[in-house]
């Protein structure tokens, strides 16, 4: 059993490989060969009077190897200034947070890792963020508008550069300091021109991909500032609104991530962050956990498959706006990067090695 911190998963993954893998990993979704469970999260009244505690589960299965992603969080939804909600956690205090991967054998059962899932995270979204990019924008697509200046921000405009040939990026986010650090690290990291502007509108403006990488759960960009040919691609399942998706020629979403459950005493669509979840607390208490705008029909989107299957076209002229949705194939995800990042750290001699006979016991479960 490997014991794998962030610090390692940043020594043996690139992007290239994260991408590929995952693309090979969606591939096999075809072929019966890879499957993912959607994400579920639970919801549980915490001490802050303003916030809950969540635990969100992900699961999936590639290659040889089961995945499964743990997350432990108490989240909070401040209101900035022009009446924006956005999404914060954390887990004991702010700046410290609690996400596992667990990595088995689907050949034996064997557990095989634990690791720390910060930098997976970062990159298997990011690298999905690059699929979609290689698959939907102008093979020429060279100019970037990211809202958005975080750790997803970062590994989204780095897996963009690894599919098509970036050569300028501008960025708005709403602290100026932060879009300026971004700006120069990223500059720096690239050798690519990355210009902090002044509003969400000039990073939009004149663009040929617009990536918005926030922690927003309502929309962050308007269907008029959308130009001909534009690709764009969006982290948090909130930041594009009905009226904007109307603008796209062309749809995409990763994979389905929907639970058809319907509403009851205990399970809710559409609160917080989550596309649906298990709610426990009393009613006074769940109205701390914000309903999201209006989620968009994704029922009749195609899905990554169906374009690289031929079932459905992807962009068929230079004019169309394109839209892909890094939200899908989650499960399958963590187990394609999961394993990749696991085989090169065991090949390196990386990680901390545990004892297999402390995750096993003789009495049947």
């Amino acid at each position: 059993m490997l014991l794998i911190n962030n610090e390692v998963v940043a020594q043996v993954l690139t992007m290239r490989e994260c991408i590929e893998v995952q693309e090979a990993a969606f591939s096999a979704l075809l072929e019966g060969k890879a499957i993912y469970r959607p994400r579920i999260d639970t919801y549980v009244p915490c001490d802050r009077e303003d916030g809950y505690y969540r635990f969100g589960t992900v699961e999936g299965s590639s290659g040889g190897y089961y995945a499964v992603r743990l997350k432990s969080d108490i989240v909070h939804w401040p209101r900035g200034e022009d009446g924006s909600t956005s999404e914060n956690k954390y887990c004991l205090q702010p700046g410290t947070f609690c996400g596992l991967v667990i990595l088995y054998s689907a050949g034996n059962g064997e557990p095989l890792a634990i690791m720390n899932d910060g930098h997976l995270q970062h990159m298997r979204v990011g690298g999905a963020a690059g699929i979609g990019t290689r698959l939907l924008a102008r093979e020429d697509a060279s100019v970037v508008g990211m809202l958005g200046s975080g750790g997803m921000a970062r590994t989204f405009l780095e897996a963009y550069c690894a599919v098509r040939p970036i050569k300028k990026v501008k960025v708005f986010s709403r602290n100026p300091t932060n879009r300026k650090r971004y700006a120069a690290e990223m500059t720096q990291a690239l050798g690519i021109e990355v210009t902090p502007v002044d509003s969400a509108r000039e990073a939009v403006r004149g663009v040929d991909i617009l990536s918005t990488c926030t922690d927003s759960i309502t929309p962050t960009i308007k269907p008029d500032w959308l130009e001909p040919g534009m690709h764009v691609v969006n982290l948090g399942p909130r930041e594009i609104s009905a009226d904007t998706a109307a603008r796209f020629d062309v749809k995409v979403q990763q994979g389905n991530e929907v639970l058809d459950i319907p509403e009851s005493t205990m399970y809710r669509k559409g609160v917080g962050g989550s596309h649906g979840a298990f709610v426990m607390g009393t009613e006074v208490q769940q109205q701390r956990i914000p309903r999201a705008t209006k989620n968009l029909k994704l029922g009749d989107w195609p899905v990554y498959t169906d374009i690289i299957s031929g079932k459905a076209p992807g962009r068929t002229s230079r004019e169309q706006i394109t839209h892909y949705r890094t939200i899908g194939n989650w499960g399958v995800q963590f187990s394609s990067v999961g394993s990749l990042v696991y085989r090169k750290a065991k090949a390196a001699g990386l990680g901390h090695e545990l004892p297999t006979e402390w995750f096993l016991q003789d009495i049947r479960n």
